[in-house]
C-alpha cells in the first residue's frame, strides 16, 4: 500500500522542477537584435554622412554628368544639277565655334568667352550676349555658333580644350559652295542660319536654332525637298555635354538631288550675249522657255550678285552695298520687277480684236502717223496720239503686227469715232482687260522662284480708286499698246508668248525639271502645267503668228532675224518716267519671239531697261536665237547617220 502515505502526488513540498527561462532568452535575442539594427543604422548614417558631408561634390557631379540627351542628326543637303547634270552647289565640311549654353556655368561664361575670343577674334561680349539670348528660349540645349568657317587650325586647337571649356563644341558643319556664283545666283538663290520668326514656325518640323535653311530662289522653293529628314542621337552625356556614350540612334535621311530646266551652257551664253548689250541700261534680263513644257531653258538677270557670299560669315558692308546699289542686283529683274511692256504687249490686243470679232486678217487702216481726238466737252482741246512712223500708210492686221503701227491698234484696242472719218469699233476697255488677264498678266505667273510681281491691268475702277480720275479714251489708246498703267514682268511676257506660239495653251513656267536621290534613280518629275487654254481659233492664232513673222522679214523687228531659224518676234520700245525737256520720254527696249516658225520649240524675251527694242532688244534676241539653234544643228550634224543595210 505504497500509495497511503497520505501525500498528493502533484504537491511539492521544497522542491521545484527545473524548467527553462523561456522570457529570459526572448529578452536577450530583441536586445541583440536591437543592438544590430542601432549599428545597421549608424553604419548607415556615417556612410550618408561621409557622402553628403566628404564627398558631397563628387557625387552631385556625378549625378549631374550622367544625363540622358536627344542630339539630332541633320541630314545632308540636296544637291542641285542643271539638266544635263553638271553640279552647280557642293557642301564643303567646315569647322565652327559654338556653344551650348545650358552646359555653360553661369560662374566660368566670362572667363570661356575671353579664351574664345582670344582663339576666334569674335568679342567676348557678343559671346556672352549670343550665350545669353539662347539660355534664354526654349532650346538651351542647341548649339550658338560662335564663328563660322574657322581654320582647321584653329579648331583642333580648340578640340584639345575642351576639357576644359565646359559647354563648347566645335562643329563641323556642311558649307554651300556654288560653283556658278553670279551666273545662277538669282535662280539658286543661298541658305543661311534660321532667324528667330523662321524658328518658331518650323520647330514643330524639326528645325533646331543652329540649322541653315534656304532664304531665296530654288533653295527657298524647294527647302523641303533639299533638306532632307533630320535623325536622333539618344545619348548619354557628362556636365559639360560631351557624349559618354551612344544609347540609340535613328540616322538622319539625306534630301533629294534638284535637276534643274536650265542648261548652263545656254545660260552662260545668253549672260554674255546680254551684258554686251547693257549699254546705259542699269539692269536688264533675257529668258529661254520651252513652248510646250514651260521649262525655262535660260533665265539671266543683270546685274547679279555672289550668292557664295552668304554661305560664310557675311560682312554687313558688302550686304548694305548690294541692297544700296540703284542697279538692284539682288533683285530678278526678270520675275520681280514690273515695267510697261510696250508694244509686246500687242499680242494681246492683236489676238482678243481676231477671237472678238473687231478685226480679220485684212482688216485695212490707214496710219498717217498719228490720229486726233476732241475733247467730249470742248471741241478746241484736240489730243493727239502718234505713230512711230509718219509713211506706214494703209495696212492691213498682217503689216500692222509687221510694223507695229501704234495708230493700227489704237484702232483695234479703242475704235475710232470722229467727224469725216469711218466709225470703226474696237475692243474697248473691258474687253481688253479681260484678254489680258487671260494671257496672264495681273496675276503671278506661279513661276518656282520666290519674289514674283504680278503686275497691273488697268481698268475704270482701277483708274478711279488708284489715280482719282475717271477713264478716257486715251488711257485704252495707251493701253492698246502696253503703255500707260499697264505693267508686266518678262516671266510674264515670256508665257504670253509661248501661248502666241503653242497654240493657246498658258504655261506655269518652272525652273526644276525633275528629282533624284543620292544614287541618281529618279524620284518625281515636274509636270507640264497649263493654266488655261485661252480658247482662241487657231486660225486666228495662225494670223498673229504670220504678223509676227513679217516683222522679222521685213518690219520693225528686222534687226532679230537669223541666218539659223525662221523667227516670229515683236519688238517693243516702252515710253516711262517724266518728260524731258523735248518732249520725249526714257525708254525701255522689248523683244519677245518664237522659233522656229513653223514648228515652234521655244520663245525667248529679252529686256534693256534703257534700250531700244528695235535697235538693241532685237539683234540681242536675234544672237540668242542663232546660238540656241546654230548649236542645235552642229549637234545634229555631228551624229553619224544610222548604217542601212540591204535586205
Amino acid at each position: 500500500m505504497g500509495y497511503q502515505t497520505g501525500r498528493k502526488p502533484w504537491k511539492s513540498e521544497g522542491y521545484e522542477p527545473e524548467v527553462p527561462d523561456v522570457l529570459a532568452a526572448s529578452k536577450s535575442k530583441l536586445f541583440y537584435f536591437g543592438l544590430l539594427i542601432v549599428v545597421m543604422f549608424a553604419i548607415l548614417t556615417i556612410q550618408l554622412a561621409r557622402m553628403q558631408l566628404v564627398n558631397g561634390k563628387e557625387y552631385q557631379a556625378r549625378a549631374e554628368n550622367n544625363r540622358l540627351r536627344e542630339i539630332p542628326i541633320l541630314p545632308q543637303r540636296g544637291l542641285i544639277f542643271d539638266r544635263t547634270g553638271v553640279p552647280l552647289v557642293e557642301n564643303r565640311p567646315t569647322y565652327a565655334a559654338a556653344v551650348v549654353a545650358a552646359d555653360l556655368p553661369k560662374s566660368r561664361e566670362t572667363e570661356i568667352s575671353i579664351t574664345l575670343q582670344e582663339m576666334t577674334g569674335v568679342p567676348a561680349g557678343e559671346i556672352v550676349q549670343k550665350v545669353d539670348a539662347r539660355r534664354n528660349t526654349n532650346d538651351p540645349f542647341s548649339p550658338v555658333v560662335i564663328k563660322q568657317d574657322i581654320p582647321q587650325e584653329t579648331a583642333f586647337s580648340l578640340q584639345e580644350k575642351l576639357s576644359s571649356l565646359p559647354g563648347v563644341r566645335v562643329m563641323v558643319e556642311p558649307k554651300r559652295e556654288y560653283t556658278t556664283g553670279p551666273l545662277m545666283s538669282q535662280i539658286l538663290g543661298f541658305v543661311r542660319n534660321i532667324d528667330d520668326d523662321e524658328y518658331k514656325e518650323l520647330q514643330s518640323s524639326g528645325y533646331q536654332l543652329s540649322d541653315h535653311i534656304g532664304k531665296a530662289g530654288v533653295e527657298l522653293t524647294y527647302e523641303n525637298v533639299l533638306r532632307g529628314v533630320p535623325g536622333v542621337r539618344d545619348v548619354e552625356a557628362d556636365a559639360s555635354g560631351r557624349e559618354l556614350r551612344v544609347i540609340d540612334e535613328k540616322p538622319a535621311r539625306p534630301g533629294a538631288n534638284v535637276v534643274l530646266s536650265i542648261d548652263l551652257d545656254l545660260q552662260q551664253h545668253v549672260e554674255q550675249i546680254l551684258r554686251a548689250a547693257l549699254g546705259r541700261s542699269l539692269n536688264a534680263a533675257a529668258i529661254v522657255t520651252d513652248v510646250h513644257t514651260g521649262e525655262i531653258l535660260a533665265l539671266v538677270s543683270l546685274p547679279s550678285y555672289d550668292n557664295n557670299i552668304f554661305s560664310g560669315t557675311t560682312d554687313a558692308a558688302t550686304i548694305d552695298g548690294l541692297n544700296s546699289d540703284p542697279s538692284k542686283p539682288m533683285l530678278n529683274h526678270a520675275v520681280a520687277e514690273v515695267y510697261p511692256p510696250g508694244s509686246t504687249f500687242k499680242q494681246i490686243t492683236g489676238a482678243a480684236a481676231l477671237q472678238e470679232g473687231v478685226a480679220t486678217a485684212n482688216t485695212e487702216i490707214f496710219s498717217s502717223g498719228k490720229i486726233t481726238i476732241k475733247n467730249e466737252y470742248d471741241d478746241k482741246i484736240v489730243y493727239t496720239f502718234p505713230d512711230w512712223r509718219n509713211d506706214l500708210g494703209m495696212m492691213n492686221f498682217y503689216r500692222g503686227v509687221a510694223m507695229s503701227s501704234d495708230v493700227y491698234f489704237y484702232y483695234l484696242a479703242g475704235g475710232y469715232s470722229q467727224p469725216g472719218y469711218p466709225v470703226f469699233q474696237g475692243l474697248g476697255v473691258n474687253r481688253l482687260a479681260e484678254w489680258a488677264r487671260k494671257f496672264g498678266l495681273g496675276a503671278k505667273t506661279g513661276i518656282d522662284i520666290p519674289g514674283e510681281a504680278a503686275g497691273n491691268v488697268p481698268d475704270p475702277a482701277w483708274k478711279e480708286k488708284n489715280v482719282g480720275e475717271v477713264w478716257t479714251i486715251g488711257d485704252t489708246y495707251n493701253m492698246g499698246i502696253g503703255q500707260g498703267y499697264t505693267t508686266a514682268t518678262p516671266i510674264q511676257m515670256a508665257m504670253v508668248t509661248a501661248a502666241v506660239a503653242n497654240g493657246g495653251n498658258l504655261l506655269v513656267p518652272h525652273v526644276v525639271k525633275e528629282l533624284r536621290d543620292g544614287e541618281g534613280k529618279l524620284m518625281a518629275t515636274v509636270p507640264t502645267q497649263v493654266r488655261r487654254n485661252l480658247g482662241i481659233d487657231p486660225r486666228n492664232l495662225a494670223t498673229l503668228r504670220e504678223g509676227m513673222r513679217e516683222s522679222v522679214a521685213d518690219g520693225a523687228a528686222y534687226l532679230a532675224a537669223s541666218k539659223n531659224v525662221v523667227i516670229g518676234g515683236k519688238t517693243g520700245t516702252a515710253e516711262y518716267g517724266p518728260r524731258r525737256v523735248d518732249g520725249t520720254y526714257e525708254t525701255h527696249g522689248w523683244f519677245v519671239g518664237f522659233a522656229p516658225f513653223d514648228d515652234p520649240q521655244i520663245a525667248i524675251t529679252v529686256f534693256l531697261e534703257n534700250g531700244n527694242g528695235g535697235a538693241d532688244a532685237a539683234p540681242t534676241g536675234s544672237k540668242i536665237m542663232s546660238y540656241y539653234f546654230g548649236r542645235q544643228q552642229k549637234v545634229q550634224s555631228s551624229t553619224p547617220a544610222a548604217s542601212v543595210k540591204n535586205p
